[in-house]
C-alpha cells in the first residue's frame, strides 16, 4: 500500500458519543469448551479491560457506542480477536470468544542484542515511539520480549514481540500493552506501519500535581489530533474546532522530466511514460528533482467536498478527491518538528502563525467515520506531514473524552450507527 512520507497508520482516539451500551461474554477453550478463568479481556484500543470469574464470565457494564475488536488473552493460549458493535441505545450482548492452545515449545527463543542487533532495535524503538517531547517520555519496559531483524529481501525493518510490547508513557500517564504487533518500515524509515491490538491502562499518579498535569498533556495530544479533525468532520465543526481543509492538486514538475530524460539517456534506455503516485512521493536522486510539486488552492473546501452523508442519514463518510491538506490552528508545533509547515495560499485575512499542518490521502473511493470518531476501515487513509510525525507518544484511547473546550459544538450531527471493522493507529 502507497503511504505518504512519515506515513502513520494511527489507531484513532477519541469518544464521539455519551452513548453506552453493555457487553457480557464468557471465554471457553475451543476444544473442549470449558470456560477459562482469570483469563484477560479487552477492547482493544480503549482502557476498558476485564478478568475473567472462575466461570470464565466478564462484563463490561459501560462501552461507549462504536466498533471495536475484542480480545481475549490467556497464558499458553493464541489470542483471540472478535469484532463487536455497540449502537446507540442498544440492547445488552452476549459475546463468546473461544481461545485454543498455542501448544508446547521447546524451550522459548531469546534474542539478546548484539551491537548490530541493538543497532536494529534503537532504530524500531525511535520509529515506534515517534521524536516528539511526549515520545522522549516513553519506554519500553519489555525490549528482551522484541523481536527485531532486517528483512533480507526488502531490506525492510522487521519487528514482533511474542506475548505484547509493554510501553510507559509518562507524558500521558498510560501503560500500553500492545498484543500481536506487527511492525515493518522502509530502509530509509520513511514508510512503513505497524498494526496489533493495543490496551491502555490508567498508571497511578504520584501526587496531585501529576495528575493535573497529564489531564493537560492528554487534552494537548487530543487537540489537532486526526481524531479531533474527525469528529469535527462528522459533527460540522471544523472552523469552530480551529481546522483549515484545502484541496491539494499534485502538478507534473517539467524540470523532473527533463532530467529523467537526461537520466535515461545515459543509461541507454527510453523514458517509460508516466509515473505512479509511488514515484511521485518521493525524491528523484538524479538531481533531487522533485516528480510533481502539491499545488495548494487556497480556499476552503466546503463541507459537503469531506463529508457525504448517506441519504437514510445512518452513515456519514470521509469523501474527497485529490489530496487534503488539513490546518489546525492555536497550538504550537513539537520543536523536534524540523521542518517548516506546508504553505497555505494567500489569504486577506492571515492566517495564524502557529500551525500544524498534515496531508490526507484516501485509497478507497470513501471511509465511513463511526460514532467513536474511529474509520470504519483503517487502510484507507494515509497521512503524512505533522500528523505523520505524531505516533506513540501521542497515541490516545478510544474511551479518552476530551475537555468542554475541546468538544465538538453539537450541529445537528448526522445518527451514523456503528459498522464493523478496524481501528486506525496514529
Amino acid at each position: 500500500m502507497k503511504k505518504l512520507p512519515f506515513l502513520f497508520l494511527l489507531f484513532i482516539a477519541t469518544l464521539a458519543a455519551h452513548a453506552q451500551g453493555k457487553l457480557t461474554g464468557v471465554v471457553l477453550d475451543s476444544a473442549t469448551r470449558q470456560p477459562l478463568a482469570f483469563a484477560s479481556v479487552f477492547l482493544a484500543n480503549t482502557t476498558l479491560g476485564a478478568t475473567t470469574t472462575e466461570q470464565g464470565e466478564f462484563v463490561f457494564p459501560k462501552v461507549p457506542a462504536g466498533s471495536y475488536d475484542m480480545v481475549g488473552s490467556y497464558v499458553g493460549y493464541n489470542l483471540s480477536k472478535q469484532p463487536v458493535t455497540v449502537g446507540k441505545a442498544a440492547a445488552p450482548q452476549s459475546i463468546t470468544l473461544t481461545l485454543s492452545a498455542s501448544g508446547p515449545t521447546l524451550g522459548e527463543v531469546v534474542v539478546h542484542a548484539s551491537p548490530h542487533s541493538q543497532e536494529d532495535y534503537d532504530k524500531f524503538s525511535g520509529l515506534f515511539l515517534g521524536q516528539t517531547a511526549f515520545s522522549q517520555q516513553c519506554r519500553i519496559t519489555n525490549p528482551k520480549n522484541v523481536v527485531v531483524f532486517i528483512n533480507d529481501s526488502t531490506q525492510e525493518l522487521v519487528a514482533s514481540a511474542k506475548n505484547f510490547v509493554e510501553v510507559e508513557n509518562d507524558a500521558l500517564g498510560y501503560r500500553l500493552k500492545y498484543y500481536g504487533m506487527s511492525f515493518r518500515f522502509s530502509p530509509d524509515g520513511r514508510a512503513g506501519s505497524f498494526d496489533g491490538q493495543p490496551v491502555f491502562e490508567e498508571m497511578t499518579p504520584q501526587d496531585d500535581q501529576q495528575r493535573q498535569q497529564w489531564a493537560a498533556n492528554r487534552a494537548k495530544a487530543y487537540a489537532g489530533s486526526f481524531t479531533h479533525f474527525l469528529r469535527s468532520v462528522y459533527t460540522n465543526t471544523l472552523k469552530a474546532q480551529g481546522f483549515l481543509a484545502q484541496r491539494v492538486r499534485l502538478q507534473p514538475n517539467p524540470a523532473y522530466a527533463r532530467a529523467e530524460a537526461q537520466r535515461q539517456a545515459l543509461l541507454g534506455q527510453r523514458p517509460n511514460g508516466p509515473y505512479s503516485i509511488a514515484q511521485q512521493d518521493s525524491l528523484d536522486e538524479w538531481g533531487g528533482v522533485q516528480p510533481a510539486f502539491a499545488v495548494v488552492y487556497p480556499g476552503v473546501r466546503p463541507i459537503d467536498s469531506i463529508r457525504h452523508v448517506s441519504a437514510d442519514r445512518q452513515h456519514t463518510y470521509l469523501r474527497f478527491t485529490g489530496d487534503l491538506q488539513v490546518a489546525y490552528f492555536g497550538e504550537t508545533p513539537d520543536p523536534a518538528y524540523g521542518q517548516p509547515m506546508s504553505p497555505l495560499g494567500y489569504s486577506r485575512t492571515p492566517y495564524p502563525a502557529e500551525r500544524e499542518v498534515s496531508k490526507v490521502r484516501l485509497l478507497a473511493r470513501q471511509v465511513e467515520i463511526l460514532p467513536n470518531g474511529s474509520l470504519h476501515d483503517s487502510e484507507a487513509v494515509a497521512l503524512g506531514e505533522y500528523w505523520g510525525f505524531e505516533k506513540i507518544g501521542e497515541f490516545m484511547p478510544l474511551d479518552y473524552e476530551p475537555p468542554a473546550t475541546l468538544a465538538p459544538t453539537p450541529a445537528a450531527p448526522p445518527r451514523a450507527q456503528p459498522a464493523s471493522g478496524r481501528a486506525q493507529m496514529r
